[in-house]
């Protein structure tokens, strides 16, 4: 009987070669970030500085360049070949929890509680823009990777890893949120006074950051639960982001703070760093 002869997709030929070069790209950009928050700290909160050009009401900037990550991820899951896989659809549950706080009720928290205060410094727009661009490349790869290049229908241990994957996950999601919170609560004047103060109770215990060790636990459990080369790269890229910036929100404690700040808390990694 004779074969007929696939004609190859284009179109299919070009999402690929986008899928790859993205990845790629992921990969690619997490040395030089890590490098460059060494010398150069993102310019807003604590470590707020001139020459960034215009700047954007905090609360906004965050829901702005945070946005990709709900309305590109349910614009292309639906394109996707796994989208009525039922395995496809749970998986990306939890990035779009994620990015529901981060997107939505962060903000609107952070507005809550700051915006009786005195004005602070605005978030640069530049530095909102890279954010939202990264939040677009990473967002395709990462619903791409779910929705259309996964093999769920074969995959054994889809469960196992999911379920270890996601408690992982749910752990560093809990600590980043309690933590984005109290800090929250610091910047809306909660405990009296004005001004910054050492954060106090819970993981701030042992580590200075606690928010961004959350985040890292979390993308480590999505690595884990995607078993991908797309969910690796977001959590080499977050640490890559997160511990240098985590050791610059350190030693600007111990500079602002000094005798006071407890000696035995870490930037970002507990007893280790």
């Amino acid at each position: 009987k004779r074969q007929k002869t696939q004609i190859p997709n284009p179109n299919m030929a070009w999402d690929q070669n986008l899928f790859h070069y993205s990845l790629l790209s992921l990969f690619l950009a997490g040395p030089p970030t890590a490098i460059s928050l060494r010398f150069i700290q993102a310019p807003y909160g604590k470590h707020h500085s001139p020459g960034w050009g215009p700047t954007i009401y905090p609360p906004l900037a965050w829901f702005l360049m945070e946005s990709p990550t709900l309305w590109l991820t349910l614009l292309l899951f639906p394109l996707g070949q796994n989208h009525s896989n039922p395995k496809a659809q749970i998986l990306i549950s939890p990035f779009l929890l994620h990015y529901l706080h981060r997107t939505c009720i962060y903000p609107l928290r952070l507005h809550f509680k700051t915006h009786r205060r005195k004005p602070t410094a605005g978030f640069p727009i530049s530095v909102a823009l890279m954010a939202f661009v990264f939040n677009l490349l990473n967002s395709y790869l990462q619903c791409r990777w779910v929705s259309h290049y996964a093999d769920h229908e074969d995959d054994r241990w889809f469960w196992w890893r999911f379920s270890v994957g996601l408690g992982v996950f749910a752990s560093g999601m809990a600590a980043n949120v309690r933590s984005d919170m109290a800090l929250v609560r610091l910047k809306g004047g909660g405990g009296g006074g004005g001004g910054y103060k050492i954060p106090r109770g819970d993981w701030f215990e042992l580590v200075s950051c606690p928010n961004y060790s959350g985040e890292i636990v979390e993308w480590l459990g999505w690595a884990l639960m995607t078993w991908s080369w797309a969910g690796l790269g977001f959590f080499l890229y977050t640490c890559a982001n997160l511990v240098p910036r985590a050791q610059a929100h350190h030693k600007w404690y111990l500079e602002k703070f000094g005798e006071d700040y407890p000696k035995g808390r870490k930037a970002v990694i507990p007893f280790v760093y």
